[in-house]
């Protein structure tokens, strides 16, 4: 009954037929004289692992985004590698190699170079088989995916046409299977099969959707949109951490403003981010929150790097402020706003599953902000040394720049930081006498001019 169930769900297409039964695709051939892939883009240790492995007699070649990045001109920040080889046979032929993932196995290939090291992802062709028993979940959602099959069956296992490429750089040809030139050209984002099967299989397709039109500014096709309303709620069936990462890259994609639009737009915010509705619906969260993604975004198109934990700390800053208010009614300031960090945390993690050197992140930004507020004696000597105080004055900056904050104490910190020591004595000197001249001539409150009833002479007379 089980087996008829699974076999209804993934019915296999006359083109799955042909190729389960020894019928592969031929896949059009594209000449470097027609998709102008710029090598110097590509990086040299994806070139070795695709040669160290043809030269061991596999099928090896760079695919998925790295591919779409090169033809639209973009130098790839990943690499990932599809091979005949399985994965055992990969990590003999690496030293610095190991197999990851249970849902699917991959071997992740090291380099070590001046600036970070390199990690290359290989994976092996996927069979379009996974009816085996405990590979698929009530829903559709394959669990274990470690049947290894054909290159033909591999590009019929990818999600979207622009992302199932292969690119060998030795002979620099492209091979299309899916149309994948045609759809780069036309700007648009297509799935390979029936969409609503392919987001049973694996609902954070639903997302890679969304990341992609960000990314790429193409429109995603009608067809391929369409069923992701009807199934979000399939996202809640995605393990949190799996989910979180997703969540991520959505963030430090470099569109990331655009991306939280797409999730809205196509009902996923509910079940990915719940507080992008909250945010829209205000004005000063919407204003924080934007002038934040937009200032993330144009960090990553720089190549500058991005905290996740400062993400997430502007994200659920006016979570905390709420709460702060709250806990202010019976608590000293300090601890009010402690109280409210943990509240905040403990409602996000139960829902995403953040990591905890995130919230550590986060709960060091938010509790530096009281801290930045003072600026007397060691205090800002100490705080200038903090490993967060970057982040937390970044976050200082975004406050001042919405009128959270007073511009000038952003600035005092920033000349701080980058001051020699007379300069610093002299800043804090400043301080003080501010401090004092306030103190000598506080602001009193206007006392509301009482009214005189007495009638005068000429009042009497009237």
């Amino acid at each position: 009954m089980i087996k008829k169930i699974i076999d209804r769900i993934f019915k296999k297409s006359p083109a799955q037929k042909k190729i389960a039964h020894g019928k592969n695709f031929h896949p059009q051939k594209i000449s470097k004289k027609h998709h102008k892939i710029d090598l110097s883009l590509v990086s040299k240790n994806a070139i070795k692992v695709t040669q160290v492995l043809q030269e061991a007699g596999h099928d090896a070649y760079i695919v998925g985004g790295a591919v779409r990045d090169l033809l639209l001109g973009i130098a790839p920040k990943d690499f990932d590698v599809a091979t005949s080889a399985t994965p055992d046979q990969v990590q003999k032929l690496f030293r610095r190699s190991r197999i990851i993932g249970r849902r699917f196995q991959i071997v992740h290939v090291t380099f070590y170079g001046k600036e970070r090291p390199e990690i290359i992802e290989v994976s092996t062709f996927r069979s379009l088989s996974q009816q085996e028993e405990g590979h698929v979940s009530a829903s559709g959602r394959i669990l274990r995916d470690n049947v290894w099959g054909t290159q033909a069956e591999d590009a019929l296992r990818r999600d979207f046409t622009i992302n199932s490429m292969y690119y060998d750089p030795q002979s620099e040809i492209v091979l299309d299977y899916h149309g994948g030139i045609q759809d780069i050209e036309r700007k648009m984002i297509r799935m390979i099969g029936e969409p609503s099967q392919r987001y049973r299989e694996d609902p954070v397709r639903m997302l890679r959707a969304i990341r992609f039109s960000a990314k790429t500014r193409f429109t995603i096709e009608q067809k391929t949109a369409q069923p992701i309303t009807v199934l979000a709620s399939l996202i809640q069936d995605v393990p949190e951490a799996r989910l979180f990462d997703e969540i991520l890259k959505l963030l430090m994609s470099g569109h990331a403003w655009q991306s939280l639009l797409g999730l809205r737009q196509l009902g996923l915010s509910p079940y990915v981010l719940p507080l992008v509705n909250k945010i829209a619906a205000d004005e000063d969260r919407l204003a924080f929150v934007s002038q934040a993604l937009k200032n993330t975004d144009a960090r990553v198109q720089a190549g500058k790097s991005i905290s996740p934990g400062f993400l997430f700390a502007t994200l659920l800053w006016h979570e905390v402020i709420e709460c702060w208010a709250k806990y202010e009614a019976e608590l000293p300031t300090v601890p009010a706003l402690h109280a409210a960090i943990d509240e905040v945390l403990s409602s996000q993690r139960a829902f995403m599953g953040m990591q905890r050197r995130h919230e550590a992140d986060m709960r060091e930004i938010w509790s530096l902000q009281l801290r930045l507020d003072k600026r007397v004696g060691r205090g800002p000597y100490k705080l200038i040394e903090n490993p967060k105080f970057r982040a937390a004055y970044d976050f200082l900056l975004l406050r001042s720049q919405l009128g959270e904050k007073p511009t000038e104490l952003a600035a005092w910190w920033d000349k701080f930081a980058h001051s020699d020591e007379i300069q610093r004595q002299e800043l804090l000197k400043q301080v003080k006498e501010e401090q004092t001249l306030s103190n000598a001539n506080p602001e009193r409150p206007k006392r509301r001019r009482r009214r005189n009833t007495k009638k005068t002479p000429v009042e009497q007379k009237l």
